[in-house]
């Protein structure tokens, strides 16, 4: 039941090239750096990446895409990262984009076991009807296209089929979390942590407190320990490195 590892590059020592990885965290809020830093001095490659965003400034999941690292994002949001954006463009990088909501119940229902599940969102656009480019060809036109997705209407109201998210590996980040691998996660950094959690067929947390099992309150623990295969006890300057990515000052 003791799922602890004495290291982050021993957690992720076993994740291959071209491995499939749902990652934690909300613009730079929960991001598991640690691990994701681990996996770059492994020097992994060809990843398949199921994330909200691919990290912002030299943060997070910046660091893989700006090696080449990553073959493929599904996710939400490009943002601000020029990075992303020109990988994109230049045809470097396939990058599925879906609807926020859409992506959190994907990777729920590939953690629950439901396979896939109807959505109003994206009827009526290229989400539902294809088309929606995922790899530029480096010169302006379109080398992989979204297919087209089925349909169904229920009550007189049309609906897109969703198929669910399952990787290989997940990493995330906690705020607390014991030997058994029940997790505690902090405000915001909860939004797509406990997700990517339960997608992962082998999931790995990095944690800013570890405790003893008993410590925490049963009704606290917002991931169980049933999704956790793998726990990462920070060093207190690794859980105190938590980046801004604007600073706005007001008097």
């Amino acid at each position: 039941m003791d799922k602890t590892v004495g290291s982050a590059a021993e957690a992720v020592a076993d994740v291959p090239d071209g491995a499939s990885l749902a990652v934690g965290g909300f613009g730079l809020s929960g991001v598991p750096q640690t691990l994701i830093s681990a996996l770059y001095e492994r020097g992994t490659g060809g990843l398949h990446v199921v994330s909200n965003n691919c990290g912002a400034l030299d943060s997070g999941l910046a660091v893989l895409l700006a090696a080449g690292r990553i073959a493929r994002v599904t996710g939400s949001y490009i943002g601000a990262n020029k990075e992303f954006a020109r990988q994109y463009l230049a045809g470097e990088l396939e990058v599925e984009l879906i609807p926020q909501g859409t992506l959190a119940e994907r990777l729920r229902a590939g953690g629950t076991g439901i396979p896939a599940f109807y959505t109003p969102a994206g009827v009526g656009t290229q989400i539902a009807e294809g088309g929606l480019p995922w790899r530029y060809d480096g010169s302006g036109g379109v080398a992989v296209a979204s297919p087209p997705k089925e349909t169904r209407t229920f009550d007189g109201t049309e609906y897109v089929l969703e198929r669910a998210v399952r990787t290989d590996f997940a990493l995330v980040r906690a705020a607390r979390g014991d030997r058994h691998g029940n997790l505690v996660f902090a405000k915001s950094a909860r939004n797509f942590n406990p997700l990517a959690a339960m997608a992962g067929r082998i999931t790995v947390a990095e944690v800013e407190e570890l405790v003893e099992p008993g410590a925490l309150d049963p009704d606290s623990v917002q991931l169980p320990g049933v999704f956790v295969q793998r726990v990462v006890a920070l060093t207190p300057g690794q859980a105190a490195d938590k980046r801004i990515e604007r600073r706005t000052v007001s008097d």
